[in-house]
């Protein structure tokens, strides 16, 4: 887990996010964001007639968010997620971000994503996403 954090943040292809535990920093769990683009005819109909008609639309990939074995049932995930979601949206602040979006690697990490309100792209199986606007609903001002 911790090698392949390092990597993606060497390799600037993913900026890694790393929640230890004290006072011997053990690894509870990370995830990785990256920017990326989707296309719109990804996103389901109704959401799609309501942005402009760029071929291409910015998004942020949240990858690979593991959790330690050991820690499993300790709510990690849900609390990796809402800092990934909260980062993003700070993100987006300054540089436009249409929504997050995560590949699911199996069915009970997507069923992990649809329980925050995470909705099935279009043509691609798997692959997740949650508008801006409803991130921004998560953490009012």
């Amino acid at each position: 887990m911790q090698q392949q954090a390092r990597q993606d943040a060497e390799k600037r292809v993913a900026a890694p996010f790393v929640l230890v535990e004290p006072p011997a920093n053990r690894v509870l769990g990370y995830y990785t964001l990256s920017a990326s683009v989707i296309t719109a005819d990804e996103l389901p109909d109704k959401l799609a007639k309501t942005l402009p008609r760029y071929p291409q639309l910015p998004v942020i990939l949240l990858g690979r968010l593991a959790v330690d074995q050991s820690c499993k049932g300790r709510g990690i995930g849900q609390f990796l997620l809402m800092d990934a979601l909260r980062r993003s949206l700070e993100s987006a602040a300054d540089i436009a971000a249409m929504a997050v979006v995560v590949d699911a690697k199996d069915a009970a990490a997507a069923s992990f994503y649809q329980h925050f309100g995470f909705t099935q792209l279009q043509q691609r199986p798997g692959r997740l996403f949650l508008p801006m606007k409803t991130v921004t609903e998560l953490f009012p001002v």
